[in-house]
């Protein structure tokens, strides 16, 4: 849960930064088409991307903290990590 909940804090701050720059209709496919979603579709998919990256990128710090060094004895359960 420590994950899930400071990864969606993050996702909001991040979408209400990207948001006040970015307007949701102005948005094109790489330069060509624009966007055929509504703005809360825009809203909704941007911060679904924004909490999985954010997540993603937590899960790996703690993961990188957590794991034991080569040399020390373990510190874990055997079969640690499952």
């Amino acid at each position: 849960m420590a994950v899930a909940w400071s990864s969606f804090l993050g996702a909001g701050v991040l979408e209400a930064l990207v948001f006040a720059v970015v307007d949701p209709g102005e948005l094109r496919w790489f330069g060509a088409a624009p966007i055929e979603l509504s703005a809360q579709a825009v809203y909704t998919l941007s911060f679904l991307i924004f909490w999985g990256v954010s997540a993603l990128g937590a899960s790996l710090a703690l993961l990188l903290v957590s794991l034991p060094d080569e040399g020390s004895p373990a510190r874990h359960a055997p079969g640690w990590p499952r």
